[in-house]
């Protein structure tokens, strides 16, 4: 596992969420993969990104067995989680009619990090 600071531990592990319009990848879109930043476990390809204005990182999509749906605490919202490490990576809303495929994968920036298309 790769070590966090204080912020990303307190989204990753403790369920935290970075402050609306914060984060390094909110207005981010380069060509790559977004992985977890505690385990680096590929998440999400940079062909599922798009633009929301919801103040977070939005992705249409994730990579196949990549991230895990639970019944938040809130008992509203459906959490996602990295599959492989189980760190806290955000919500999933569904219906909302941004892409035809009618899904937001809401990510806090602190639980991802870019890694560049290799040219």
């Amino acid at each position: 596992m790769n070590s966090l600071n204080q912020q990303e531990y307190a989204v990753i592990v403790q369920k935290g969420t970075e402050a609306p319009f914060s984060g390094e990848y909110n207005d981010f879109y380069e060509e790559g993969i977004y992985a977890c930043r505690h385990c680096d476990f590929e998440l999400f390809t940079s062909d599922a990104k798009f633009k929301s204005g919801c103040g977070w990182p939005s992705f249409d999509d994730e990579i196949i067995g990549s991230v895990k749906y639970q019944l938040d605490t809130d008992g509203r919202r459906t959490e996602i989680v990295c599959a492989n490490c189980g760190g806290h990576l955000g919500h999933v809303f569904i219906g909302e009619g941004y892409t035809d495929k009618n899904k937001r994968h809401c990510v806090n920036s602190l639980s991802i990090r870019f890694i560049p298309k290799k040219i």
